[in-house]
């Protein structure tokens, strides 16, 4: 098993800190810090195309190309819509989707922005997308919409949803409520952020309707951070690393054992890591570990982020809501710290990790979450 220890051979620490409700300068680090070049920011990684996403369609657009426009034989017509379910899987085994209905940078034949519903499943068996003009955008048009992929894929109703537009909450929890679906507000719709991404650069700006420069109709939010809730408080902190063989590990044990946590499909997501390649991580040391990482299970956890102007460290989960998990006194020494470890996010893509554990000391896990924080969507 991966540990998650101040062994310098598996793992680099910086400092531990004691969580506190109190302001930062009540929040002294519990160990020195060395220096702050044991935290390498040299790892790289490699984002490949998402080429699982299939191009071929089924059915023309709701906002077909206007005549006099034409395409090379040798593109993918933008216009049109795509229906693709892998043959190889069995349509009972997804259970899960990832939703996205929100307007796109395009007008059809009216100067109207064009909406778009863009479903699939974390593997990308199941690719479905479909346009809609702006004045049918309501929970009865997603619901039946949804029905739709359903009967036209011949796949069940999924068991939950997700989605990652806090605007489209009431729309999409009306719809799937009403279909006995199971709607989660979360950003941890990875499959569903990167594909939305390659279909800007592949579909939306090759459309005749594309509007360059349009911004996103419904932004993601930002919110300010809260008070973390007591039951989420741990009591001791300590920003660490782990090669990425040692994620590896961590990621198969929960698969194997009852450990709380979550992982993700990297090869699926077309990231390329090498083994020895240092992964950001922080680890969470409490007495009450378990019941901490249940709770922390329920939530979504999406990324980590070292805010140094507030001297503090955020959680992000759902599909809006950040706590200030915890605060530091500001020093030069600190703030370099926290620097060092966000470049280091960084050179891994924003790919990171939270470790929940009895003891910082420990050589196991109670909970793991590998999680990716991404830049929001270009539309």
């Amino acid at each position: 098993m991966a540990t998650l220890s101040f062994n310098p051979t598996r793992i680099r620490t910086l400092g531990g800190l004691h969580f506190s409700k109190s302001k930062p300068s009540s929040s002294p680090f519990s160990q020195s810090i060395k220096t702050v070049n044991r935290f390498s920011a040299s790892g790289r990684i490699n984002q490949q195309p998402l080429r699982r996403f299939r191009s071929n369609s089924v059915s023309e657009s709701s906002v077909s190309a206007p005549e006099e426009v034409e395409l090379n034989e040798d593109e993918d017509d933008p216009t049109l819509e795509l229906a693709y379910l892998d043959a190889a899987t069995d349509p009972e085994s997804i259970t899960e989707w990832e939703l996205d209905f929100c307007s796109r940078p395009i007008l059809d034949i009216r100067g109207k922005k064009v909406w778009e519903l863009v479903a699939c499943d974390n593997s990308l068996s199941l690719q479905y997308t479909k346009y809609f003009p702006n004045n049918v955008i309501n929970s009865i048009t997603l619901r039946d919409a949804i029905s739709s992929i359903t009967e036209e894929l011949g796949v069940p109703l999924p068991e939950k949803i997700r989605f990652f537009r806090s605007q489209m909450q009431t729309i999409i929890t009306k719809a799937c409520t009403e279909l006995g679906i199971k709607p989660i507000p979360s950003k941890r719709c990875l499959s569903l952020l990167l594909w939305l991404e390659e279909r800007y650069e592949t579909v939306y700006t090759r459309h005749p309707g594309f509007q360059k420069g349009s911004k996103p109709l419904l932004a993601l939010d930002n919110p300010f951070p809260m008070e973390l809730p007591e039951n989420l408080f741990g009591e001791k902190w300590a920003f660490v690393q782990l090669p990425f063989s040692a994620v590896q590990e961590e990621v198969s044990n929960l698969k194997e054992t009852f450990m709380f946590g979550s992982s993700l499909d990297l090869d699926l997501l077309g990231i390329e890591i090498d083994e020895k390649t240092m992964i950001p991580g922080l680890s969470v040391a409490t007495s009450r570990a378990q019941p901490l990482a249940a709770w922390m299970n329920g939530m979504e956890v999406y990324s980590v982020e070292a805010d140094t102007s507030r001297a503090c460290l955020i959680l992000s989960v759902g599909i809006a809501t950040r706590y200030v998990y915890a605060t530091y006194k500001k020093t030069p020494v600190t703030t370099a710290e926290a620097e060092a470890w966000e470049a280091a996010k960084k050179a891994c893509g924003g790919l990171h990790f939270l470790a929940i554990q009895d003891d910082l000391d420990s050589e196991d896990c109670v909970g793991f979450w590998l999680l990716l924080d991404l830049p929001p969507p270009p539309v």
